[in-house]
């Protein structure tokens, strides 16, 4: 859910006001349905329950098409608030594929030296990952060898995160990629 809670959020804020339609459509539009595990429904679930908690607010409401009326929605201020956690936890934090992807989404929503923050807080996190996994591997105790063999996959995963947050904190520092504006679907609000 977190993942497709940054996500929305991250629209809606670009976006200035949005229904789920638009929503569903712009994240479709960027394949968000395959990596970071998105489904239509839980796009408008995750509308509902950001409104729910205070993050969205009501603007207005349009016609549907030929369906029910549309409810566009606008980001609050605890809503970007929110917005802008998920992003630093998503970045900073192994261990969820979803939310890194939703992350490197919404990049742009964080300013270029708290992403290189992010990313060296993340490369120290994956160092004492990758520490408790060897010394797991030199000392297993009763684990069956066949179960150690998720140790030398969780290694390698650990390091080729380890080796992309590198080169992206790299990058960064040489003054390389530059953040996006939004997409240009999308219309930015002012914060």
């Amino acid at each position: 859910m977190s993942a497709t809670r940054m996500l929305v959020l991250g629209v809606m804020h670009w976006a200035g006001r949005a229904h789920g339609y638009q929503v569903r459509t712009e994240l479709v539009s960027w394949s968000a349905d395959t990596w970071a595990r998105i489904k239509p429904g839980s796009i408008y679930h995750a509308i509902r329950k950001a409104a729910a908690d205070g993050l969205l607010e009501q603007d207005s409401t349009e016609p549907g098409d030929g369906g029910p009326d549309r409810v566009a929605y606008r980001i609050t201020p605890e809503g970007r608030a929110e917005l802008h956690r998920l992003v630093r936890e998503g970045l900073s934090t192994p261990g969820d594929p979803w939310m890194l992807n939703a992350a490197i989404a919404m990049l742009p929503v964080l300013d270029r030296d708290e992403v290189r923050a992010l990313l060296a807080t993340r490369i120290k996190a994956l160092d004492e990952t990758l520490t408790r996994l060897r010394e797991w591997r030199a000392d297993p105790g009763q684990t069956p060898e066949h179960v150690l063999e998720q140790a030398n996959l969780w290694v390698g995963q650990a390091r080729a995160d380890q080796e992309w947050a590198a080169s992206l904190l790299d990058r960064l520092n040489a003054g390389g990629l530059q953040l996006p504006q939004p997409p240009a679907s999308l219309h930015p609000t002012r914060d």
